[in-house]
């Protein structure tokens, strides 16, 4: 008789990933689940705090959910190789003038190498997570796709995953939609169906990025000159952190048209500012480029890019350079090329991968 196939769960108590482990339960699998303990920081006023992925109330939730379906349910502390990897990345993003995008190395370095290892040390065939997203293998080629819900697709964080990872991954959600996972978990009767989703930094005690970096590196907090792309000095900036491109608010300058941050230069403590019209950028540069097929094309690529999470994808030419950089030309201008940021490359439905944008 054939053993069932063995899948870890990665379990944070939310709704995707409870419907991720009870959608495999049922359908026969040999399901494990692990929630990893991820650092966070103290509170600010002494008091202990919780990584909002793995805080109590999220680990007693996803215990309910494994009891419910008979699911094996451990916690693995992954403390230390997050806060090396994810917030000290962080960190030092921030600190080298760029706008960093943690949820990238988190899965990177944290859910598809540190847990996939271990799902695979305790013979599990895949790792499953709650992520919207699909995997399609395609002759012997696994291709990442969008999700159904393209409203919730989570592929552009997921853009760091090549061939070894694909191989064994499973994302049982991503041919739902958001509004029928809540209505399977609803039927399965779990406790999570009408739980919000997280949107905070999981690791800062009170979701206030710019006082963590303050405490932490403060030197790269220090005020320097507001200029225009003249030269011009318009006032002083509190700390180029606390900005990033296209941000209008915060900036106070006094102006007759609305003043945007265009450029930060970290070597010389200098914010850049002008009008709406000097934010398009037609052209951009990033480096640290994974292709999921494992390797570039051969030549110049017409894709969608995305430049953020949130940001429609817009048509391009990515010309590779090399095996882990590429050069990009926008059809038109956008406003919010943003380094430290992912550019993240689709034609259609498939993730071709992405890269970190460096200008």
């Amino acid at each position: 008789m054939r053993e069932k196939e063995r899948v870890v769960v990665a379990m944070s108590g939310g709704v995707d990933s409870s419907v991720a482990a009870a959608l495999l339960a049922t359908q026969g699998r040999e399901v494990v689940g692990l929630m990893m303990r991820l650092w966070n920081e103290q509170a600010p006023n002494g008091g202990s705090a919780h990584n909002r992925c793995c805080a109590p109330d999220a680990v007693e939730r996803a215990r309910q959910v494994a009891a419910q379906f008979d699911i094996p349910f451990y916690v693995l502390d992954a403390r230390n190789p997050f806060r090396r990897k994810v917030v000290d990345f962080f960190v030092e993003g921030y600190s080298s003038g760029v706008t960093p995008n943690p949820c990238l190395e988190c899965n990177r370095h944290i859910r598809w190498d540190f847990l996939l290892r271990k799902a695979l040390s305790l013979g599990a065939t895949h790792l499953a997570t709650g992520h919207y997203a699909r995997v399609h293998k395609h002759g012997q080629e696994y291709r990442l796709l969008r999700a159904v819900d393209k409203s919730k697709d989570q592929s552009y964080a997921l853009s760091v995953l090549g061939q070894e990872q694909l191989a064994h991954t499973i994302f049982p959600v991503g041919m739902y939609t958001k509004l029928q996972v809540r209505e399977i978990a609803r039927r399965l009767e779990l406790p999570v169906f009408d739980l919000h989703d997280s949107q905070d930094l999981c690791f800062l005690a009170d979701g206030d990025y710019r006082r963590f970096l303050q405490e932490r590196v403060p030197e790269a907090m220090q005020p320097g000159p507001i200029v225009d792309s003249k030269g011009e000095r318009w006032g002083e900036h509190q700390g180029l952190p606390r900005y990033t491109i296209g941000q209008r608010r915060g900036i106070e300058v006094a102006s007759k048209v609305p003043m945007y941050v265009i450029a930060m230069d970290s070597d010389s403590n200098t914010l850049v500012i002008g009008p709406r019209e000097a934010l398009g950028q037609s052209h951009l540069r990033a480096s640290r480029v994974n292709w999921v097929r494992g390797f570039p094309p051969r030549s110049a690529t017409i894709a969608t890019v995305k430049i953020r999470y949130r940001s429609v994808p817009a048509r391009a030419t990515v010309m590779p350079v090399g095996n882990d950089r590429v050069e990009i030309d926008f059809d038109k201008p956008l406003r919010d090329i943003t380094p430290g940021q992912a550019a993240v490359f689709y034609d259609g439905e498939i993730c071709l991968g992405g890269g970190v944008i460096q200008s």
